[in-house]
C-alpha cells in the first residue's frame, strides 16, 4: 500500500477547499478588505491542522514545513475574493467546498494523531478538531456563532469519519480506499443535513433560543 502521496493530495485539496470556503464566508458575513478576506481564508484552511499538530507534538506544524499548504490556502482565498461580486450565486458552492474540507480533514487529522501515538478516542477527537478548528476561529473573528455549534449535522459527520478512520487503522485495513470511504460518508451525511435541514438533537422545546 502506497497511499501516502494520495493522502497528501487529499490533504492539500482540503486546504484549498477550506481556503476558498473561508474567504467566501468572510466576504458574505463581513465587510473586509482584501487583507481581511485572505487572512480569514487562510485561517480557515490552516487553523485546524496547526491546533492538531501542536497538541500531538508534531512541531513545527506541517503548515510551516511545506509551502504548498500556504500556497493553496492563499490561492483558494484569492479566488474567493475575485468571485465576491457573484457571491449571491455561490451559496451552494460554499457549502460543497466546506463539506469537502470537513470530510478530508477529519480523516487526515485522525490518522495523523493515531500515527503519533495518540489513543483511539483522543485521535477521533483530534480528527474533529482538525476538521472544525479553522472554521471555528474564523467565525469567532467575524463575531458569528461557530457553524459547528449550530449547523445541520456538522460535527457529527466529522466525528463519524474520524471514527471510521481510527477503526480501519486499528483493524489494519487502512489505505486509500478506506480513507476515501470515510471521507465520502462524512460528505454525504453533511450534504444530506444541508439538503433536508437535519439537525442534531436540541434541548426539549425551542423557546429557549428566542429568550436569549
Amino acid at each position: 500500500m502506497d497511499a501516502e502521496p494520495t493522502l497528501l493530495v487529499l490533504d492539500l485539496v482540503g486546504t484549498f477547499a477550506f481556503g476558498l470556503n473561508g474567504a467566501l464566508t468572510a466576504v458574505r458575513a463581513a465587510r473586509l478588505d482584501v487583507v481581511g478576506v485572505l487572512t480569514l481564508g487562510m485561517i480557515t484552511a490552516l487553523g485546524g491542522g496547526v491546533i492538531r499538530d501542536v497538541l500531538i507534538g508534531a512541531t513545527p506544524p506541517a503548515t510551516f514545513l511545506d509551502w504548498r499548504y500556504f500556497a493553496l490556502a492563499a490561492g483558494g482565498a484569492t479566488i474567493a475574493f475575485a468571485l465576491s461580486r457573484r457571491l449571491h450565486r455561490l451559496q451552494t458552492l460554499i457549502t460543497v467546498f466546506d463539506a469537502i474540507g470537513l470530510s478530508v480533514f477529519a480523516v487526515i487529522g485522525a490518522g495523523k494523531a493515531l500515527a503519533y501515538g495518540i489513543g483511539p478516542a483522543p485521535a477521533i477527537l483530534l480528527g474533529v478538531v482538525t476538521a472544525v478548528g479553522g472554521g471555528t476561529i474564523r467565525d469567532t473573528l467575524i463575531r458569528q456563532v461557530p457553524t459547528v455549534l449550530q449547523s445541520e449535522l456538522y460535527a457529527i459527520p466529522a466525528l463519524i469519519a474520524a471514527g471510521l478512520t481510527v477503526l480501519a487503522i486499528e483493524l489494519g485495513v487502512y489505505g486509500l480506499p478506506a480513507a476515501l470511504g470515510a471521507a465520502a460518508v462524512c460528505f454525504v451525511i453533511r450534504m444530506l443535513g444541508v439538503r433536508y435541514g437535519l439537525n442534531a438533537p436540541r434541548p426539549p422545546g425551542s423557546s429557549w433560543r428566542a429568550e436569549q
